[in-house]
């Protein structure tokens, strides 16, 4: 399961998860990961949510801005929850493991998210993910997304 989120700053209990993205795998008929299904959800910030100037500024991101179409953290989570569901089932896997470049950070955004939006049936191993940041450092020597790409010989 990989996830993307964008927020309006670091901690993860006060600033703003903006936008989310997953992506569920599943494997080929040669064994390769491929995409599944894909989700995308611009996020309401939450009731007295920390909106770091330099975070937006960073991201650009205007999280007043109406045409965003911003949803609730309850609805793009359960929506993603759902969808993660659906993949362990077909996978016959008891938890998800996110998989996030800074593994960490996404991590704890999407679990704090969940735990305001008081979802129950959270998928996600607890602390079990896979850190492509990690992992890309040991592979290729680079950490940062677009120069692990590059040195993969990816497209970014």
């Amino acid at each position: 399961m990989v996830i993307d989120v964008e927020t309006a700053g670091f901690n993860a209990k006060t600033d703003a998860l903006l936008e989310i993205a997953a992506i569920t795998l599943k494997m080929d008929e040669e064994g390769w990961l491929m995409p599944d299904e894909t989700l995308h959800f611009h996020v309401e910030p939450f009731e007295g949510a920390n909106l770091q100037p330099e975070a937006l500024a960073f991201n650009g991101i205007n999280p007043n801005d109406p045409e965003r179409g911003a949803v609730s953290e309850y609805d793009a989570l359960h929506a993603i929850f759902k969808m993660v569901r659906k993949g362990m089932k077909e996978s016959d896997c008891s938890r998800a493991i996110m998989v996030a470049h800074n593994a960490t950070f996404d991590h704890s955004f999407t679990m704090a998210a969940a735990e305001r939006a008081g979802l129950k049936r959270n998928p996600f191993h607890p602390f079990v993910t896979f850190d492509t940041a990690a992992l890309s450092g040991l592979a290729l020597g680079q950490t940062v997304l677009s120069k692990a790409c590059i040195a993969a010989g990816m497209a970014f």
